[in-house]
């Protein structure tokens, strides 16, 4: 063979080579992500044509079901209107999906193996979806709704031993069957009712960020909760004089003693004595700088951590102020999911469970297709050291800034924030973050409100916490 004829030779070769990995991407590879994008606008017409399954709460109500049109197709209805807006989301043809309509929409659809939709076709069956059972609790939903009272904000409540998410509420929230007329409308609305404030919208935390330091300095085991550090106002963190809310002065006082009085220059200078590296590996235990691995579409669900310029740092970034960082300041952002994942793994003796609102996904004859079981993240703390910071927080609701959150008969564990947002015109990001019941806890909630003018964790976010609390216990 001439070496011309062999350069030719091997050029088709290649070429070939490069147009089957082409195709196969998109054919093979990568077909279930075209096929589910919400873009594609030709699997939304084919599937306008399959009954969808249902998406139900945890006591069988029906969050979403389909209607079938005059012209075979299906459209889909929201009978609780904007209760569970965020979370279940939408599902129409010209615009696309959002929430559990998106991230099961495999389900949904009654997705199948290639073999058995093939089986299915031969036979003449219609395709239909199957239903998602969801672990949401709607009186507890509700009775959050009420509690905001209209207040922009978030509040999340999940099981800490299995993960499930009973509460997600986000306001301002928006009626999914107003979507199809309106939704450019909804788009420019104020307070951007679209926006999943819970999964999204990132959040200055506060001192509830001193649950985070605690449990990083007693379990690398450099403090106690017996530790003592002087907590005077004036103390100087990265170069700069930090004081105590109001001004307040400690001397020295103990780890457990500053967190029920939330101390922020005794937390501060814990943070700066653990660095960088030990503060880092605790969050990323947690879940700080990822997304949250929950049934929900990547495009709502929002990393936390240390943001600048609108990109998340590095855990050991010289752009960090770990002392600041280490009382919920500087440049942190997070979301009401992962503070309420920071209560859930000291609830659940440091164990960190997986969120996920599915609970199991049931075809249309009642047989239960698949089970969402509990999933461990991560061990973020040993048993002891969880024991240790609960009863820390359980101090902070019995005599600290958290007592508006106590409950009759029952122990409550948490922790007070208060974000600083315009101090000029008195502008703050109220917190709390608690788990109850303490000696065998069932729920773990985190309550934000945006923009309270003189609002305090203590005073604002507390109550809240309370009434969602007593809802689900």
């Amino acid at each position: 063979m001439t070496t011309p004829i062999y350069r030719l030779f091997v050029l088709v070769i290649v070429l070939f080579a490069l147009l089957v990995a082409w195709t196969s991407r998109w054919t093979v590879f990568e077909a279930k992500s075209l096929r589910d994008h919400t873009a594609n606008k030709r699997s939304l017409f084919e599937q306008a044509r399959i009954d969808r399954g249902q998406i139900k709460a945890a006591d069988g109500s029906v969050l979403a079901r389909s209607v079938k049109q005059r012209d075979g197709t299906f459209s889909r209805r929201y009978p609780q209107d904007d209760l569970f807006s965020h979370v279940v989301g939408y599902s129409f043809i010209n615009l696309g999906r959002a929430g559990l309509e998106q991230s099961r929409n495999g389900a949904l659809t009654g997705e199948r193996n290639e073999i058995t939709s093939l089986v299915d076709e031969l036979r003449g069956r219609d395709r239909i979806g199957d239903d998602v059972i969801t672990t949401l609790d709607p009186a507890a939903q509700r009775a959050a709704v009420d509690a905001l009272e209209g207040q922009q904000g978030s509040i999340v409540a999940i099981e800490p031993a299995t993960g499930k998410v009973k509460v997600m509420v986000s306001l301002p929230q928006f009626d999914p069957n107003r979507v199809p007329r309106e939704f450019s409308a909804l788009n420019r609305e104020d307070g951007s009712p679209l926006f999943n404030r819970s999964t999204q919208a990132g959040y200055p935390p506060g001192s509830t960020f001193k649950v985070v330091t605690a449990i990083a300095a007693i379990d690398s085991g450099r403090f106690s909760p017996d530790s003592v550090v002087n907590g005077a106002s004036g103390k100087v963190i990265s170069g700069v004089p930090l004081n105590n809310s109001g001004g307040a002065e400690f001397g020295d006082i103990s780890l457990t003693e500053a967190l029920t009085k939330s101390v922020n220059v005794v937390w501060a200078q814990v943070g700066e004595r653990l660095g960088k590296d030990t503060m880092g590996e605790y969050m990323g235990r947690l879940g700080f700088y990822r997304k949250p691995a929950l049934d929900y579409p990547p495009g709502q669900r929002r990393a936390s951590g240390e943001y600048r310029n609108g990109n998340l740092l590095t855990p050991d970034s010289r752009f960090i102020d770990v002392g600041r960082m280490a009382i919920g300041q500087d440049k942190l952002n997070v979301t009401p999911l992962q503070m309420a994942m920071v209560a859930a793994a000291v609830a659940n003796r440091g164990k960190l469970v997986k969120p996920h609102f599915t609970d199991r996904i049931v075809d249309r004859d009642g047989r239960t297709v698949e089970d969402i079981e509990p999933s461990t993240e991560s061990q973020v703390m040993k048993p002891e050291t969880a024991e240790q910071v609960t009863k820390m927080m359980t101090q902070v609701v019995d005599e600290g800034t958290g007592t508006a959150a106590a409950l009759q008969g029952i122990s409550v564990a948490g922790k007070t924030g208060t974000a600083e947002i315009d101090p000029s015109e008195d502008l703050n990001q109220p917190w709390f973050i608690a788990f109850a019941p303490v000696d065998n806890p069932k729920i773990a909630i985190a309550v934000t409100v945006e923009r309270s003018t003189g609002g305090q964790g203590g005073t604002v976010a507390a109550p809240i916490a309370k009434q969602v609390l007593e809802a689900l216990l």
